[in-house]
């Protein structure tokens, strides 16, 4: 089976976005693509690194997007997994993997269950937690454990997807560094980033699968804080307006709270079920990265290593536990 991970950065506009993807597909496709995955909120720039209600209204389009991504599914005959702003209902949405058939009909869903709240990544206020459990999707080419970004850093989801039937396990993913960090400490996190995957891969004995975007997105809150505050400044230095320097000082105690940007690292791949690597992008640029992989070696693997036969699941109870005190 072939697959194909497209990689690539936000293109100025939802529009110029999504044009621009659809036309990775076709050509993902025209080469022989089974399955194509996308990244994480594939359709728009990663807003979550502030907290602005005027960006709920991407999820108005979320029916029109199912549509559009319906149709480039069936008529390049692919299944395709995509990363979706879904609006549930009024004060109810959620970061929605939707995978599609070859025929374009919704294969499944997948709503997001770990949702982070972090400096630059302020997702709770944005989503609401799944409610659909750690289900695989089942599809004609496989059973696909499909996960979000966030839920890689948690081995019990990938471990439940695999006693679900899972036979890859799928990660959109919006990631990447602090343009302050020290170099050292994004390597750190990139190696952290990669290591946990492998070792989904390893102990449970099946492929993964993780797609990133790339570039440096400015935070736009900072932008419009800066812009703000330079105003107000001169306002203040001019009529030594007290509204205007009480602004300033809220700008200056808004813009300390948060980031400067993300520069998103790439780095989409595909490991295999002993945590080898099949393929993974070439660059932090845009790209199609392709991979014929194998099903049968998910067999040949636990038949070497049957992890799954050696689980002890009478001691396992504690695991529901928050911490054991």
């Amino acid at each position: 089976m072939q697959v194909a991970l497209i990689q690539h950065s936000f293109k100025q506009t939802k529009e110029k976005t999504i044009e621009y993807t659809l036309e990775m597909i076709r050509q993902a496709a025209i080469n022989g693509a089974d399955l194509v995955v996308l990244q994480e909120l594939h359709t728009s720039e990663y807003f979550c690194q502030s907290e602005n209600v005027d960006f709920f209204k991407y999820a108005e389009s979320f029916e029109n997007e199912i549509e559009i991504f319906s149709q480039v599914a069936r008529k390049n005959n692919i299944v395709l997994v995509t990363s979706l702003f879904e609006k549930r209902a009024n004060g109810l949405y959620h970061n929605t993997a939707v995978v599609f058939e070859k025929d374009g009909s919704i294969a499944g869903k997948y709503r997001k269950m770990h949702i982070p709240d972090d400096p630059g990544f302020y997702e709770k206020f944005y989503f609401t937690i799944g409610d659909n459990e750690f289900r695989p999707i089942e599809t004609s080419i496989g059973k696909l454990g499909i996960l979000i970004c966030w839920d890689q850093w948690f081995p019990e989801a990938a471990r439940l997807m695999t006693l679900g039937g899972a036979e890859i396990l799928i990660y959109p993913t919006a990631i990447g560094f602090s343009p302050n960090e020290p170099k050292e400490e994004q390597n750190r996190q990139l190696n952290a980033w990669l290591g946990v995957q492998k070792g989904h891969a390893i102990a449970n004995g099946v492929f993964v699968i993780a797609v990133n975007r790339v570039g440096f997105e400015e935070n736009k809150l900072i932008e419009s804080i800066e812009s703000k505050t330079t105003t107000e400044s001169k306002i203040a230095e001019s009529s030594e307006s007290k509204i205007a320097q009480d602004s300033t000082k809220y700008a200056d105690s808004a813009k300390s709270n948060q980031i400067n940007g993300i520069e998103f690292w790439g780095h989409s791949f595909i490991f295999g079920p002993q945590g080898e690597e099949i393929a993974m992008a070439k660059t932090q640029n845009d790209e199609i990265i392709k991979a014929i992989i194998n099903m049968d070696r998910i067999a040949e693997v636990r038949h070497m290593w049957p992890f799954l036969r050696d689980r002890r699941i009478e001691f396992y109870q504690n695991i529901t536990k928050r911490f054991i005190d």
